[in-house]
């Protein structure tokens, strides 16, 4: 069974990308996740991955952010409940991670 995930893209006021999340980021849904993060990427401008909606990110959805964090411009916002997972894996350390 498929985790409900809502991914909204739209392009931000400089003209880089923004992909919303919200929902649940699981094993079952990460494939669908990483694929539209790719598709924003595909646009050549900075990706700001919007995961303040998110409220479970497991370590499907780490490895698909862990996977795209080197290869271009990635930023990641989320809130304080995903703050130590971000931090814990080490995402902070190889992309800007601002928390809200």
């Amino acid at each position: 069974m498929t985790t409900a995930l809502t991914l909204v893209a739209s392009a931000g006021d400089d003209g880089d990308r923004i992909l919303t999340v919200t929902g649940e980021i699981d094993m079952s849904n990460a494939a669908g996740f990483g694929a539209a993060m790719d598709r924003e990427l595909a646009a050549g401008t900075a990706l700001t991955v919007d995961l303040t909606g998110v409220t479970y990110l497991d370590s499907a959805g780490v490895a698909a952010l862990f996977d795209r964090a080197t290869a271009r411009d990635l930023r990641l916002t989320a809130p304080r409940l995903l703050e130590r997972v971000l931090r814990v894996s080490g995402l902070a350390q190889v992309t800007k991670v601002m928390i809200r």
